[in-house]
C-alpha cells in the first residue's frame, strides 16, 4: 500500500507499507506537476511514479529523500510510462 501526505508545499511523505515499511520525503514541485501529471494532483502522481518505481526495485532500495525529477536519471523510461499510466 502507498500514503501519500503533504508535509510543506513541495514537500510530501511517502509511506510503502510492505514487508518492510519503508517513508520517503519527496519534493516535488509545480512544475513537475504540470509536466509529469497530466491534469493529475500532486498526490496521484506521487502514487503512481511510486507504483512504477516498485515494479522495478522493492520499497527498500527507494531512496529515502529525493526530488520527484531525479527517477528519471535512474530509469529513462519513466516519465513515457508515468504518461501511459495516468491517462489509461
Amino acid at each position: 500500500m502507498i500514503a501519500v501526505k503533504q508535509l510543506r508545499s513541495e514537500e510530501w511523505l511517502v509511506t510503502v507499507d510492505a514487508k518492510t515499511r519503508t517513508e520517503h520525503r519527496v519534493r516535488v514541485a509545480e512544475a513537475d506537476v504540470r509536466r509529469l501529471g497530466h491534469g493529475h494532483s500532486a498526490e496521484e502522481l506521487l502514487k503512481a511514479s511510486f507504483e512504477f518505481l516498485l515494479e522495478r526495485e522493492p520499497n527498500t532500495s527507494i531512496l529515502s529523500s529525493f526530488d520527484l525529477p531525479v527517477i528519471e536519471r535512474y530509469f529513462p523510461e519513466y516519465e513515457g510510462e508515468l504518461k501511459r499510466m495516468l491517462t489509461k
